[in-house]
């Protein structure tokens, strides 16, 4: 139970030690610990307004963790939206990334599937692969078809 503003802190700064975390999350750990809503906007504001916790932060870390476990930008938006970010924000951090998109999911298929498509079921298979990542539909067949400079087996 974290019934001061100096218990409320510590645990915050014990979450972001381990990780970045957004203000809606952080907050929702928070209560599930059993701070008051109130003490924990307070501590939470010192926290941003000190740049230990830092939405922009957040964001940059997430995209780049996720993309980096072969998660498409579709994906991506979405677990950042359903985490109580401002869609707009996740946008702009996606777009501030900077990622080759197409370079991962080539990548992805590199190590996953050897960079072949052996047959239709095999192209069905991978492109719900990809889509279930949060691949752009377009970005999946460039690549399963062999266009944009990526070769597939029955080219």
């Amino acid at each position: 139970m974290l019934e001061t503003p100096v218990a409320i802190r510590r645990a915050a700064m014990n979450l972001l030690a381990r990780r970045e975390h957004g203000h809606v999350e952080l907050a929702r750990k928070l209560r599930q610990r059993g701070a008051d809503a109130e003490m924990i906007e307070v501590e939470l504001q010192r926290l941003t307004e000190e740049g230990l916790l830092s939405e922009q932060r957040y964001l940059e870390s997430y995209i780049r963790s996720r993309a980096n476990e072969g998660r498409g930008p579709m994906r991506i938006r979405e677990e950042l939206t359903q985490r109580g970010l401002e869609r707009s924000d996740v946008e702009q951090a996606l777009q501030a990334a900077a990622i080759e998109w197409d370079d991962k999911m080539h990548d992805l298929w590199q190590r996953r599937f050897s960079g072949q498509v052996v047959d239709l079921k095999d192209k069905a298979k991978q492109s719900r692969f990809f889509a279930q990542r949060g691949y752009a539909v377009d970005a999946i067949r460039r690549l399963l078809d062999g266009r944009g400079g990526f070769q597939s087996v029955d080219d």
